[in-house]
């Protein structure tokens, strides 16, 4: 099903919301969160993938991109079909408590939709929504950054290391981003 939140201009600075299926909780262990860090760097030095912001929490992905080459939506399903089978790689390979309950969420989940084969990781959905003001990005840049202070995983923004505002800080960080420069917005 789809919904309004799609990526229309295929050039255009969007907010995405990348979230796994029924909200498992994946990204609880550093590994899966490093599959995340890996193939945006990949995406970032081959598909002309533009990061401004990004934070990866438990059960889902927030990023502000945009595509140098004009081909967001291509970049998006790739890296979200490539981080998918790493992440079914890694738990079949890893010693992994929750493998069974895991790739059962997976398995079931693939059988709702025809375009899946044995595993849907990811829901089809990116939550899209195209950014037009300044006052804007630098109101989901706030959100994305203050997400582990919400979730009362860190005290402050730049603590969490899985998130761009270590950049946004100065501070050494996972992945190089393209920090903006904007009016300061205030999101709690």
């Amino acid at each position: 099903m789809t919904t309004g939140y799609q990526i229309k201009e295929q050039d255009g600075l969007y907010y995405l919301t990348l979230q796994i299926v029924d909200w498992v909780d994946v990204f609880t262990r550093p590994v899966y969160r490093d599959i995340v860090i890996e193939s945006l760097q990949h995406c970032i030095d081959k598909k002309g993938l533009q990061v401004f912001s990004y934070v990866i929490m438990s059960n889902h992905v927030h990023l502000i991109v945009q595509s140098s080459i004009g081909n967001l939506s291509g970049t998006i399903r790739d890296l979200k079909k490539y981080i998918s089978k790493r992440i079914i790689e890694t738990v079949e390979l890893i010693p992994e408590s929750r493998r069974e309950w895991l790739l059962n969420q997976f398995r079931f989940n693939a059988t709702k939709h025809q375009r899946n084969s044995k595993y849907q990781v990811w829901t089809h959905e990116n939550h899209a929504i195209h950014l037009y003001s300044n006052r804007f990005i630098a109101e989901k840049i706030g959100y994305i950054h203050q997400n582990p202070v919400r979730a009362k995983i860190v005290e402050n923004a730049e603590d969490y290391l899985y998130s761009s505002a270590r950049n946004y800080a100065s501070l050494p960080a996972m992945l190089d981003v393209e920090v903006l420069t904007l009016p300061v917005v205030t999101v709690k």
